[in-house]
């Protein structure tokens, strides 16, 4: 059974596209925690350097507010459902972030979407599930984009 199941947003409505598969897999295990996570990505250095030290200081945290509202949001909804719901906001690279929280915080399973990107925007961009997959110590679980719960 699964008593800590991670899911990554994006805030996209496609990275939301799991959460069906989150509330049906949560109510079969006798409710465990979910964990609703999104990566706060650093301002880039380009944009960083043209600004006031303390205009970029107010965006980034601007931006930290923005995540959790978004996800305090979406855990609001899964509360609703009678889930236990808790958030975090990650810092860094997306995958590497998503897979160090799974170890330090004894996650069960991971459960997110993938973008469907493929040929060289794939190899380009790389893809956040694929590095997660291949990387992970507990299961996937993955929702391609255009299927329907």
């Amino acid at each position: 059974m699964f008593t800590k199941i991670l899911v990554p947003l994006d805030g996209s409505e496609l990275s939301e596209s799991p959460l069906g598969h989150v509330v049906g897999i949560a109510k079969g295990c006798r409710e465990p925690e979910i964990v609703l996570a999104r990566v706060h990505y650093p301002l880039d250095n380009n944009v960083t350097e043209t600004l006031d030290a303390k205009i970029a200081a107010e965006l980034q945290e601007a931006y930290h507010d923005d995540i959790v509202k978004y996800l305090d949001k979406v855990a609001a909804d899964l509360k609703k459902k009678g889930l236990l719901v808790s958030t975090a906001v990650l810092h860094g690279n997306p995958a590497e972030e998503i897979l160090k929280y799974a170890t330090e915080n004894s996650i069960d399973l991971i459960i997110m979407s993938t973008h469907g990107r493929s040929g060289v925007s794939r190899l380009f961009f790389g893809s956040v599930a694929d590095k997660v997959i291949r990387n992970s110590q507990v299961p996937v679980l993955i929702k391609p984009p255009g299927h329907e719960d």
